[in-house]
């Protein structure tokens, strides 16, 4: 099993942790994301050892999108290598 990737999201509300995916899934897509980035998140908010954070469904940056999760949550990257 591979390392996931996080990342902290600053917020008008806070700082909260986001849960991308895999990092073999995220390093071969063609979005960059970097500290200071502009993005948005979609996802589902969730408690994990009692502090909230988000499972993120997609990533916007820009005009960029990086799509993590089907419209059930599906992870994107499940059955990936088989396509």
């Amino acid at each position: 099993m591979s390392a996931g990737i996080h990342l902290l999201l600053n917020t008008d509300n806070g700082n909260i942790t986001v849960h991308l995916g895999p990092a073999w899934y995220i390093d071969n897509q063609d979005i960059l994301i970097s500290k200071g980035d502009n993005i948005s998140v979609t996802g589902s908010k969730v408690s994990y050892n009692g502090d909230l954070i988000i499972i993120a469904k997609e990533v916007k940056k820009g005009d960029q999108v990086l799509r993590l999760r089907d419209d059930n949550g599906y992870p994107l990257w499940s059955g990936w290598k088989n396509n």
